[in-house]
C-alpha cells in the first residue's frame, strides 16, 4: 500500500515537474520569436527614410505598417529626398515575398534608385537603370514600384510605373481618379525594359496618394474594387491634412481580408495661386 502511495506520488511529481519545464520552454520560445519579429520589424523600420522632404505648399505625410502575422514583415517601402537639382523625388514599391531577404532586397532597390536619379531627370530612365542593375545581382526575387519627380517651380510631376498598383488622386472641386500610365514591368524581371513617364500638373487643391496592393488587393477584396473604394476614400477626405489623410487610409487595410504589409505616401497640394479651394 505505502510502496503504491509512493509510486503514485513520484508519478505525479514527475508529471508536474514535466509540465513545468515544458512551460518554461515555451515561454522561452515565445519571448524568442516576439524578440525576433521585434528585431525584424525594426530592420524594416531602418530602411525607410526618417524624414521627407518639405516645399511650400506641398505637405507630404508617410505610413508604414508591417504585417501582423510573425517574420512576415515583407518588402513594402516608401522613399522621398531632395535631388541635387532642386527638384523632389518620391518612391513607393514592394518586394515580393515576406522575410528578412525581401526587406534586405527592399533596401538595396532603394539605395540603388536615390544613386540612379540624382543622375538623370527622367524617371523612366532611373527605372530603367535600376532594373538592369538589380538583375546583376545573385538573387530570384523582384520588386514594383512607382518613381516620380516633381518639379518645385511648375508643379509638374513627372512618374513611371514598373509593375505597381496605380496612384489615387482626389481634387477639392470634387473630381477624383486613378493615375492611367500605362507602366511596364517589375523591376528585376527583363533587361532592357522600358518604362513609359507620364505626366501631371499639381494646380487644384487636391492630394496624390501613392499606395502599396497590401491597402487595396486581398482575399476579401479585388483590386479593382479595391482602388474605387481608395478613389473615394480620398475624395472624402480630400480636405484634411497629409498626415490625417495618411492615417485614413492606412486604415482601410483591414477591409482587404489578409495581414499583408502596407504603405502609403500622401501628396497633398495647394492650389498654385494659393488657394485651399476650401
Amino acid at each position: 500500500m505505502n510502496r503504491r502511495r509512493t509510486s503514485r506520488s513520484a508519478s505525479a511529481e514527475d508529471l508536474l515537474s514535466t509540465l513545468h519545464h515544458l512551460t518554461a520552454r515555451a515561454r522561452e520560445e515565445v519571448e524568442l520569436h516576439q524578440a525576433r519579429v521585434e528585431l525584424a520589424e525594426a530592420l524594416q523600420r531602418k530602411m525607410l527614410p526618417a524624414t521627407l522632404p518639405s516645399l511650400p505648399g506641398l505637405e507630404i505625410a508617410a505610413r508604414y505598417a508591417p504585417a501582423r502575422n510573425g517574420l512576415d514583415i515583407g518588402g513594402d517601402w516608401y522613399d522621398g529626398f531632395m535631388l541635387p537639382d532642386g527638384a523632389l523625388a518620391f518612391a513607393i514599391g514592394d518586394v515580393q515575398g515576406h522575410d528578412v531577404e525581401a526587406a534586405a532586397f527592399m533596401g538595396q532597390v532603394r539605395i540603388a534608385m536615390r544613386a540612379i536619379a540624382a543622375s538623370t531627370s527622367d524617371p523612366g530612365e532611373v527605372l530603367h537603370r535600376t532594373n538592369d542593375l538589380l538583375l546583376t545581382v545573385d538573387t530570384d526575387l523582384f520588386a514594383t514600384c512607382t518613381f516620380s519627380r516633381l518639379d518645385p517651380v511648375t508643379r509638374e510631376i513627372r512618374s513611371a510605373r514598373a509593375g505597381h498598383v496605380a496612384s489615387v488622386w482626389a481634387t477639392v472641386d470634387g473630381r477624383s481618379g486613378l493615375t492611367d500610365d500605362e507602366g511596364g514591368v517589375p523591376l528585376g524581371i527583363t533587361p532592357g525594359a522600358v518604362y513609359p513617364v507620364t505626366t501631371r500638373r499639381f494646380e487644384r487643391t487636391g492630394s496624390l496618394v501613392l499606395v502599396t496592393d497590401g491597402l487595396v488587393e486581398g482575399p476579401s477584396l479585388s483590386i479593382e474594387d479595391g482602388l474605387d473604394r481608395m478613389r473615394r476614400l480620398v475624395g472624402t477626405y480630400v480636405h484634411s491634412s497629409a498626415e490625417e489623410l495618411a492615417d485614413r487610409v492606412l486604415g482601410a487595410a483591414e477591409a482587404t481580408g489578409h495581414e499583408d504589409d502596407a504603405a502609403v505616401l500622401v501628396l497633398r497640394h495647394e492650389d498654385r495661386r494659393g488657394r485651399t479651394g476650401r
